[in-house]
């Protein structure tokens, strides 16, 4: 099968591009991405020149030019991962968000209508549901949960998702959706709480924690939820979402101060912050359907993954200097600098 998977760059695409190259060699990988400040080429350096992957730098909003694409390439599966994704950004910028999130989507299904497609598979997120309270241990996410989003980019999330469903039920486009809990593991952009405090933790720098820190949220190793998707692609049931999640549930606070431990760095380098507009403050999935139609489940406990991820970002320091440079160092002084 050709296999076109959008976003590839990226931290969960790249992850997935890896996976598959692995795991599926006889599929041609066709990886899309912008190339944007998330995206980043040197995530896929050690894959590149492997015969059955082929890069292309392409924006999804590009009507023509994802058009071109298919009238080429005539993919047979879709997985949709560009997005803009972080919700600070997305608090300052709205804008993009949308445009990339919603008019990219619409883009994509337009040209699987037109040329035709065996499966398009969207890549959602948990924070589409809202939040749950922190006094409710028992309350999980579950597929049937309403949708009730915080911020610009849960929304724009949402609105995405329900187009999906909407082209499914309109066109009879074969589809399907994850919502997964948080990610973490190699590749993941700096801006990110794991890899902002390892980063910062390696240099003595400050670790800015947001308000009271004890936001919790389900934990979930990249690779894992890469095994998830492959699964929903290609056993899932069309017109159907599926959670994923990790069952590993920690307070940001707690695991600021697990990476302090691993990397034998005091606790005092933890500053807490000014809190983020509309913060949720817990997200915890039931993975039960997925676990039940297709078998799996979230193989990585949370303190190997969080050593594994370490231990990445320590032997890979090129990979992350060169975005934490420039452009990057301005983002963090404007999000985090005025906060104190």
């Amino acid at each position: 099968m050709k296999i076109l998977v959008t976003g590839g760059a990226g931290f969960i695409g790249g992850n997935f591009v890896h996976y598959m190259l692995q795991q599926h060699r006889e599929d041609q990988i066709l990886c899309v991405d912008k190339l944007t400040y998330a995206g980043n080429l040197s995530t896929l350096a050690d894959v590149l020149d492997q015969d059955n992957l082929t890069f292309v730098r392409l924006d999804i909003c590009d009507r023509e030019g994802i058009y071109n694409l298919f009238e080429k390439e005539r993919p047979d599966i879709v997985i949709n991962f560009a997005a803009e994704s972080h919700v600070d950004r997305s608090i300052e910028n709205p804008e993009i968000f949308l445009q990339t999130n919603i008019i990219g989507t619409s883009v994509l299904m337009d040209a699987c209508r037109k040329y035709g497609i065996v499966r398009y598979h969207q890549v959602s997120t948990d924070e589409v549901y809202g939040d749950l309270p922190l006094d409710r241990p028992d309350l999980f996410f579950t597929e049937t949960t309403p949708l009730h989003t915080s911020s610009p980019y849960s929304s724009s999330k949402a609105g995405a998702d329900l187009l999906v469903l909407a082209y499914h039920r309109t066109y009879g486009l074969p589809v399907t959706i994850s919502r997964c809990s948080n990610n973490y593991g190699p590749y993941h952009f700096p801006e990110k709480l794991i890899p902002l405090m390892i980063i910062n933790a390696l240099h003595d720098q400050p670790l800015p924690v947001y308000g009271d820190g004890l936001n919790v949220r389900d934990w979930l190793y990249v690779e894992d939820h890469c095994k998830a998707i492959d699964l929903i692609v290609r056993k899932g049931r069309t017109g159907e979402v599926y959670n994923v999640g990790g069952h590993n549930e920690m307070r940001n606070i707690d695991i600021v101060k697990l990476i302090c431990q691993e990397l034998h760095k005091p606790e005092s380098l933890i500053t807490h912050v000014t809190d983020r507009k509309g913060h949720d403050r817990r997200y915890a999935i039931d993975p039960t359907k997925i676990h039940d139609e297709l078998g799996w489940l979230p193989e990585t406990p949370f303190a190997t993954g969080l050593k594994k991820t370490i231990q990445w970002y320590l032997t890979h320091e090129a990979w992350w200097q060169d975005i934490i440079s420039g452009e990057y160092q301005q983002y963090c002084q404007t999000m985090y600098g005025g906060r104190v």
